[in-house]
C-alpha cells in the first residue's frame, strides 16, 4: 500500500493495489473509491482529509472499549 498526501488540495490518497487497473470511480461523501471492472478497490481518495481525520480521531478517542 502506498500513501500520499496533497497539501494544496487536502487530499489523502491510499493506493491499495498498485497493480490494479482502474475501471471507474464511485464518490461516497468525502471519499472517492477507484475500482477495477470486478469491483475491487484500487485507490481511495479522501477529500478534505484534515477534517476527515480529525473526526476519525475524535470518534476513536470517545468510543467505549468492548466489555
Amino acid at each position: 500500500m502506498n500513501i500520499r498526501y496533497d497539501r494544496e488540495e487536502d487530499i489523502l490518497m491510499l493506493e491499495l493495489d498498485p497493480q490494479g487497473q482502474i475501471d471507474h470511480a464511485e464518490h461516497i461523501d468525502s471519499v472517492i473509491v477507484h475500482v477495477t471492472a470486478s469491483g475491487r478497490p484500487v485507490l481511495l481518495e479522501i477529500l478534505d482529509a484534515t477534517e476527515f481525520l480529525t473526526r476519525v480521531v475524535r470518534a476513536a478517542m470517545t468510543s467505549k472499549e468492548p466489555a
